[in-house]
């Protein structure tokens, strides 16, 4: 009888736990489709306004849904102005800067975690230290410097950089790069492997998450570059995307509609790079596995 009542009281404090359980895990649920609603209501506003006639977008109150469709608005906003050229320039700008962004910050940032020099440590400090200057500090100096060099109105200004390190690309991959195990390195270099060799053939294999993360923000970084064509660009033939959005907006009048068809066009391509990239990109920014 003694038997029965504890199986009994263990089945009843098992039962309670498990319903606790469920009702936390519909709470965390509900918070969270809460949260995903505010945050992507930002994006349903603009592909809600995207596929409104003006009329209805002045309309006031404003209303959520379309009353018709208008889907049309993507093919008119990409026809009043060469989009096509500006996706051009913004692609071969975006290239360029992600392939110097990932393999210049790789190979500095293996010499960090794997070569052994005097000073390193001291180094690794003073390039730590440059993520605490603001960007606009050095604003006019890099006008300056690129005006000397003829740059101007040139893609020099927006894509050199890029192959000169960056302080915080480099320190998430040196993270990554100090859990690489010494004794694979050593093993290699007696093999007559040198550092180039061991950086390119293991190196790189072994930090993909984190190369896919220095990718994805040198993508976003590069496609939505609004200040830096905009300060070294003049030829309209030469504009990006963000500066072909604000030309657009000028020839338009402001016609909201065919801006929020236009800039939902020009967001598409980061938010698919997310997407298929999404599971290097949580990896690569958890940066407590390259903790040592």
């Amino acid at each position: 009888m003694r038997n029965t009542n504890v199986h009994h009281e263990k089945k009843k404090y098992l039962d309670s736990v498990y319903n606790r359980r469920r009702i936390f895990t519909l709470i965390n649920f509900i918070l969270l489709a809460a949260g995903s609603l505010l945050i992507l209501s930002p994006l349903w506003w603009m592909l809600s306004t995207a596929l409104k006639t003006m009329q209805e977008v002045m309309t006031y109150p404003p209303s959520f849904f379309p009353s018709e469709w208008k889907w049309d608005n993507f093919v008119k906003t990409w026809q009043a102005a060469p989009f096509d050229l500006y996706t051009v320039n913004t692609v071969t700008i975006t290239v360029i800067v992600v392939f110097g962004s990932v393999l210049v910050n790789s190979f500095i940032a293996y010499g960090f975690a794997k070569i052994p020099f005097r000073g390193k440590t001291i180094l690794f400090g003073l390039v730590l230290s440059t993520m605490m200057i603001p960007g606009f500090v050095t604003l006019i100096p890099q006008y300056v410097l690129f005006a000397k060099l003829q740059w101007i109105n040139t893609y020099y200004p927006l894509v050199v950089p890029s192959f000169f390190g960056s302080a915080f690309f480099i320190f998430l991959l040196r993270q990554f790069y100090l859990t690489i195990p010494n004794e694979l390195i050593e093993a290699a270099k007696m093999e007559g492997a040198s550092h180039f060799y061991i950086w390119w053939k293991i190196g790189i294999p072994l930090t993909k998450p984190a190369m896919a993360t220095v990718a994805v923000f040198s993508f976003n970084g590069a496609w939505n570059d609004f200040l830096g064509p905009l300060l070294y660009l003049n030829d309209e033939s030469l504009y990006t995307l963000q500066l072909g959005l604000q030309v657009f907006k000028g020839e338009m009048n402001t016609q909201w509609n065919y801006l929020m068809a236009g800039s939902l066009l020009v967001l598409l391509p980061v938010i698919l790079l997310f997407f298929f990239f999404q599971k290097y990109f949580i990896q690569g920014i958890n940066l407590q596995s390259g903790n040592k």
